[in-house]
């Protein structure tokens, strides 16, 4: 069966003519300026990956991005958002003026009672700018002078999928690019022997099931294919089949490697299907990662004192510490991004447990990567974001007593932090109710810490789209959205 000729056989007589007669024209004319453009982007710096014509498109603050993502929704309120005063409402209700009718997911509204939860963990001020942290991260607390800390994010949805699908591709419907696929997309990277843009997936302590990962989040959506996330393994290989098999040669590899080049080329000539090239290039970046990632996962040239900032954990694969030093070594060598996903944090129940172990995991490595990319001079030009896709209720669900409780998904506010690469260190920005809540002053829609995102690494988020099913896609969606300049340096 061939797709492309019962296509060409089922087209009506009208449909050819406008496909190949009134169109040829331009189709030849894109064609040839699209490879002399692409051959001036690529050929004057030999560069795999370079950036569009025209980006970035101003002087950009940050070059290169680490994302990380606490998947399942941390709680602002047990970690950055705090409020003394719930501890003389402990165990009440939640006043319906606080909640004033807003929707709560099922998993709490057939609960009969919505009871005040404080946080059980013990804050305090740290740096010069005084800012209130938890116990649960006393390293991160020790860079609070860096972080440019967001109280006040929120987002509509309330489950987990469509809130991550949201929190990394601007909308809720799947089949949008992804964030890293649209830096990759527009700046291209200064890696030719690493992807554009790595993810990394490590393990999680706490007890509780984990959400589920979905592609969709670092998708390239329909952008391109080659701006997709490369997904590095936790265990094993980083890459399957990154080893050669037994009896199979580096230059058996290129050979062969040659000979299917050929045969892509003759195919692309033919349909002329930009996927093709993809393919090509895909090939080739894979032959030059069997020697580049072995080199990256290499810790044996990191000294002690750099191992000792990520934590005891760093040099064992799989780990937050241990992929928190991998995107420090990615981004090192060219990578445009590096998109940490830790699972974990939907703490529904058992909160004060399963958050500490998830703290454990993750909070020494945070302050190590911040620590470890200031020291190399790398921390001026490299944006560090954290955050989930939603935050967690001030009212438990389930039973509440005075050592535990449980929390439901709140995405009317949120705690997120930027380090490095132009976010103003020291500043915070937005405030909550006494409930944490409700947003009081300066809301941010997630789609404007994307806007923020785009505006660190030179790029005008309102004249960055792509063109498909006859709109201007945009990460940051068809609604006017702002920089918070609050936070920029």
């Amino acid at each position: 069966m061939n797709p492309l000729h019962d296509f060409q056989v089922q087209q009506t007589r009208r449909q050819f003519f406008g496909d190949v007669g009134l169109r040829a024209g331009n189709i030849a004319l894109a064609s040839l300026l699209g490879g002399e453009l692409m051959s001036k982007a690529a050929g004057a710096s030999g560069e795999v990956h370079p950036p569009m014509p025209g980006l970035p498109h101003f002087a950009a603050k940050a070059k290169r991005l680490i994302y990380l993502h606490m998947n399942g929704g941390p709680s602002q309120l047990d970690m950055w958002d705090y409020k003394p005063g719930l501890k003389a409402q402990f165990d009440k209700d939640l006043p319906d003026s606080i909640r004033n009718g807003q929707r709560i997911t099922t998993m709490t509204s057939g609960q009969a009672r919505l009871p005040v939860a404080p946080s059980m963990f013990k804050f305090q001020q740290y740096g010069q700018c005084g800012r209130w942290a938890s116990e649960l991260i006393p390293h991160t607390a020790t860079v609070v002078d860096d972080l440019a800390v967001v109280r006040s994010v929120w987002t509509t949805a309330i489950n987990h999928d469509p809130a991550c699908t949201f929190v990394m591709t601007g909308s809720e419907v799947p089949g949008k690019a992804s964030l890293g696929s649209w830096l990759s997309y527009g700046l291209g990277s200064a890696s030719n022997d690493l992807p554009a843009f790595v993810v990394l997936t490590p393990r999680w302590s706490a007890g509780a099931a984990a959400q589920a990962l979905f592609t969709r989040m670092w998708s390239s959506g329909f952008l391109p294919t080659k701006h997709a996330g490369v997904a590095l393994r936790s265990s094993g290989d980083p890459v399957l089949f990154i080893q050669n098999p037994p009896g199979v040669e580096r230059g058996d590899r290129r050979i062969m490697l040659d000979a299917l080049g050929q045969l892509n080329e003759i195919n692309y000539k033919r349909f002329g299907d930009p996927e093709t090239q993809t393919r090509i290039a895909q090939y080739e970046m894979a032959f030059r990662m069997q020697t580049s990632v072995p080199e990256l996962v290499d810790l044996s040239k990191e000294s002690k004192a750099t191992l000792d900032m990520y934590g005891p954990e760093v040099t064992n694969p799989g780990t937050f510490a241990h992929s928190a030093l991998l995107a420090r070594k990615l981004v090192e060598r060219g990578t445009r991004v590096v998109q940490i996903l830790h699972r974990g944090w939907d703490q529904h129940g058992n909160l004060p447990k399963d958050i500490a172990a998830q703290c454990h995991d993750t909070d020494q490595a945070c302050a190590g990567l911040i620590k470890d990319l200031k020291e190399r001079g790398m921390l001026d030009d490299t944006l560090i974001v954290w955050g989930g896709e939603f935050g967690r209720t001030v009212y438990s669900q389930g039973t509440l007593t005075d050592k535990n409780y449980g929390r439901d998904h709140h995405p009317r506010c949120f705690t997120m932090w930027m380090a490095g690469g132009g976010a103003k260190g020291g500043v915070i920005h937005g405030e909550t109710d006494d409930y944490s809540y409700n947003i009081v002053k300066d809301p941010v829609h997630i789609n404007e810490i994307n806007a923020t995102i785009l505006h660190l690494m030179g790029i005008d988020h309102s004249r960055f789209s792509f063109k498909f099913q006859g709109l201007d896609q945009r990460l940051t969606g068809v609604e006017e959205k702002h920089v918070i300049k609050a936070v920029v340096a």
